[in-house]
């Protein structure tokens, strides 16, 4: 189990952050949701960004009006955090409701490196 994220994910979380909301701001929905993925990817480990991950996916889902998406959020802004505080997640899992909440997923190249991950022998944490 980890709580605190370790400052380098921090950083890398937070801009991902930055950049979905500027993304939304400028109408960019793609590349919004994409960081929106991304933050939850960098988070999900941790019970508190992965909670604030998928609240904001809620949050994105009201503002454009994706009822799949706000129905889907809800059940995993209840447990994600949860399942971050106990250690089982399925790493590399994008968080939307267009996944199977509980698929692990490839972690793309550049998210593997900040999170320091060696090897996908597995995708699932325990």
């Amino acid at each position: 189990m980890a709580f605190r994220m370790p400052v380098t994910i921090k950083f890398h979380y937070r801009k991902e952050i930055q950049d979905h909301q500027e993304y939304f701001r400028k109408k960019d929905y793609i590349r919004s949701w994409n960081s929106l993925e991304r933050s939850h990817v960098l988070g999900q480990a941790y019970p508190l960004q992965h909670t604030y991950s998928h609240w904001l996916m809620l949050r994105f889902g009201f503002k454009i009006r994706n009822l799949r998406e706000v129905m889907g959020q809800i059940p995993r802004l209840l447990v994600g955090g949860i399942k971050s505080f106990v250690g089982v997640i399925p790493v590399g899992n994008t968080g939307g409701a267009n996944v199977p909440p509980l698929r692990p997923m490839e972690i793309a190249p550049d998210l593997k490196q900040i999170l320091n991950i060696k090897t996908n022998s597995s995708n699932v944490q325990s």
